[in-house]
């Protein structure tokens, strides 16, 4: 099979998800599985990390935060880069199924922010001598938090569904700009104290800016944290879909 056929294949998987009942039941056979793998991976690479990695020469202990604030950092930048997709999906194709998937990304994604900004002051007071700095790419990512909050606080704000749907997509569209500043600020400024990114592509080989005794079982964590989150949005979408249903009942029971 060729790429083009895949391409093809997945994107039709994808639209095919994009059915509340195709979705239902294919979440449905894989939520036991993606929530088993998600302990094993994440506490597998916790316990590696924190217990049977040695201190590092220069940052002591404090090294070992590096299992929470990247795997954090890295979910709460790709949260809200699925948020951006499935609002900017609902509002071309009006697709539920995509708006609930972006409604329930960001609680997760809000979460995995305020970790990332707390283990970040907690690792950055003794690398810099203070907890925060306005950091360009710290800045963005600060704000970043407040358009998850926003996000969430219109939500709750409208009762009409469809319209909370449309101007939240707006706030989630909006807000890209600091996501993407959130990953890439340190190409666009070279000034500030936060280091660079941890693994990079260079000419589509991996690149890795830590040594290997750290860098395996975080490896293990960022793929334990990119479980978890998948786990919560499936529960949380599948969550809006049948609070979508009951809504719909309660009305044709009220009009009958």
């Amino acid at each position: 099979m060729n790429s083009t056929s895949k391409s093809k294949n997945l994107w039709n998987l994808f639209w095919k998800l994009a059915n509340p009942k195709v979705f239902m039941g294919w979440s449905g056979r894989w939520l036991p599985w993606l929530s088993l793998l998600a302990v094993l991976f994440l506490g597998s690479g916790l316990i590696w990390g924190f217990f049977f990695t040695p201190d590092d020469i220069r940052q002591g202990s404090t090294v070992k935060i590096i299992y929470l604030h990247v795997p954090a950092a890295l979910m709460a930048i790709n949260g809200y880069l699925l948020m951006f997709a499935g609002s900017l999906m609902w509002l071309i194709r009006r697709q539920h199924v995509s708006v609930l998937a972006a409604k329930a990304a960001a609680p997760v994604g809000m979460t995995m922010t305020l970790i990332a900004l707390a283990t970040g002051a907690i690792w950055g007071q003794p690398m810099w001598g203070t907890y925060w700095v306005w950091d360009p790419r710290l800045t963005s990512f600060f704000i970043m938090f407040f358009f998850y909050a926003g996000y969430i606080a219109l939500w709750a704000a409208i009762d009409d569904d469809d319209k909370a749907a449309d101007l939240t997509s707006v706030l989630a569209l909006v807000g890209l700009v600091f996501a993407l500043l959130s990953r890439y600020a340190v190409l666009f400024w070279n000034q500030g104290l936060h280091q660079g990114t941890t693994v990079t592509l260079v000419d589509g080989a991996k690149q890795e800016n830590i040594s290997d005794v750290f860098f395996q079982p975080l490896l293990l964590t960022m793929v334990g944290f990119g479980l978890l989150f998948l786990t919560l949005l499936l529960i949380g979408t599948r969550t809006g879909l049948r609070m979508r249903r009951l809504k719909v009942l309660e009305v044709r029971e009220r009009m009958q």
